[in-house]
């Protein structure tokens, strides 16, 4: 009898299985997660900066949040893709050159995903789970996704233009008069025009190879994005994120009254329990150890699973 429970077991495990998606001028790589009782597919969209699949960085963040939310959700039956973006680790040779470098690209790689996705667990579409700018990815990717996605899930997504983010993020940080340059050189990149006088203390963000980048992320409203989706919608938020904010989960949900909003009390950016206080906050992005904070993954699986 043991043995046939250890069997069962076994056979409820989720299989992780590495894909490749064909893509210029290299193919992009990813992980797929899926348990045998495969109920739903959904494609996780990482956020900004050199994010891998599993939500790491080599910016200090080894949190390990993407695969702990894969993991959550194979548990309910959720069957998940999570890719490395093009140019960033398995994908680096599909990054192209800096300066070519467009939003939308990221938007195209995500509509291809999904129907990879789809493909891949045999379900008829693919929920997009965007976190951080993943989650602007995933707005703009559904424009012209078709039948090949279910729906939306943004996690810690801005609800405002990554401008006014932006402003919010560096102004406290920048003495004067880098303040008032770095956001005068926002203002340019907002109306489409390259900033040549970006501040040099500022290089990491205002260099000009990816300034042309920027002028194409700066030009989207999510708030817009959302009102302009009639499909199922989840909006999650953390109430101790010091990167977006429970304001941007209300604007996204202001604009899409439909949309199903859920704001975790005490939990951060990366989706962990953390407290308020900065620096006992950012401990939590270093640390793959600490789970998921409980009901994330549980909120996400009922509401993609939710008849409909």
């Amino acid at each position: 009898m043991l043995s046939l429970i250890l069997a069962a077991a076994l056979l409820s495990d989720p299989v992780s299985t590495p894909v490749v998606l064909p893509s210029e001028p290299a193919p992009l790589h990813a992980t797929l997660l899926a348990p045998s009782d495969t109920r739903a597919a959904a494609l996780i969209i990482a956020g900004s900066g050199p994010t891998d699949r599993d939500g790491n960085s080599p910016l200090g963040v080894s949190a390990s949040s993407y695969r702990l939310l894969a993991e959550g959700l194979a548990a309910h039956g959720i069957a998940t893709v999570r890719a490395d973006k093009r140019g960033i680790a398995a994908s680096a040779f599909a990054g192209g050159r800096e300066e070519d470098l467009r939003f939308t690209d990221y938007a195209d790689d995500a509509r291809a995903w999904a129907a990879e996705t789809a493909r891949l667990t045999g379900q008829p579409c693919a929920w997009l789970i965007g976190h951080s700018e993943g989650a602007l990815v995933a707005q703009a990717a559904v424009e012209d996704a078709g039948d090949a996605v279910c729906g939306l899930v943004l996690l810690s997504g801005a609800g405002r233009p990554a401008r006014v983010v932006l402003e919010e993020q560096l102004g406290p940080q920048l003495p004067e008069p880098l303040r008032t340059q770095a956001f005068h050189a926002l203002a340019e990149l907002e109306a489409g025009r390259l900033a040549p006088d970006a501040p040099a203390a500022l290089a990491a963000l205002f260099r000009p190879s990816i300034q042309p980048y920027l002028i194409s992320w700066l030009a989207l409203d999510p708030a817009e994005l959302a009102a302009a989706y009639d499909g199922p919608m989840m909006i999650g938020q953390g109430s101790t994120d010091t990167q977006t904010t429970v304001t941007d989960a209300e604007a996204l949900a202001a604009a899409q009254p439909d949309a199903h909003l859920v704001i975790w009390a005490g939990v951060n950016h990366l989706l962990k329990r953390a407290p308020a206080d900065r620096a006992a906050n950012a401990a939590t992005y270093r640390n793959p150890d600490l789970p998921l904070a409980p009901g994330v993954a549980d909120d996400v699986a009922a509401f993609i699973l939710e008849p409909r």
